[in-house]
């Protein structure tokens, strides 16, 4: 006689697609630092908190860090990733930067010039506007 194994009616288990982690606003992060705070002088009650929020005790000690660093102080957090990274100049950014200093100091030496010869006018009572020129 064969024994056919039945079985038992069971739910399928529900599983999301992706699992998500779990984030914790600045306020959040205060406010639990503080209730742990105060409750520091009883034994027993830090865990409690815990439990009760469903918060692991390295949460706490990555908050702490984080508000002696002074980083759960601001309105946002810090941005994450990786650092913007300065841009390295070309071969053209650097060609076009050398002829706006030749530019610059090409501009700077006209400039020497036209006051140098309005001082001159000036010393020998020439009047500029009446050059002779036609406008």
């Amino acid at each position: 006689m064969d024994m056919v194994t039945k079985k038992p009616d069971v739910a399928p288990t529900e599983v999301t697609p992706k699992a998500r982690r779990r984030t914790f606003s600045l306020a959040f992060k205060r406010k639990i630092l503080a209730d742990a705070e105060a409750a520091a002088d009883e034994p027993g009650k830090i865990v409690a908190l815990l439990r009760r929020q469903g918060l692991y005790s390295s949460h706490l000690t990555e908050w702490r860090r984080a508000r002696d660093a002074g980083l759960l102080g601001g309105a946002t957090s810090p941005r994450r990733g990786p650092a913007v990274a300065a841009t390295i100049p070309t071969d053209r950014t650097r060609e076009l930067e050398h002829q706006l200093a030749l530019m610059t100091l090409r501009a700077e030496r006209a400039e020497m010039l036209v006051s140098l010869q309005k001082k001159l006018a000036g010393l020998l009572s020439i009047d500029l506007s009446a050059s002779g020129e036609t406008r």
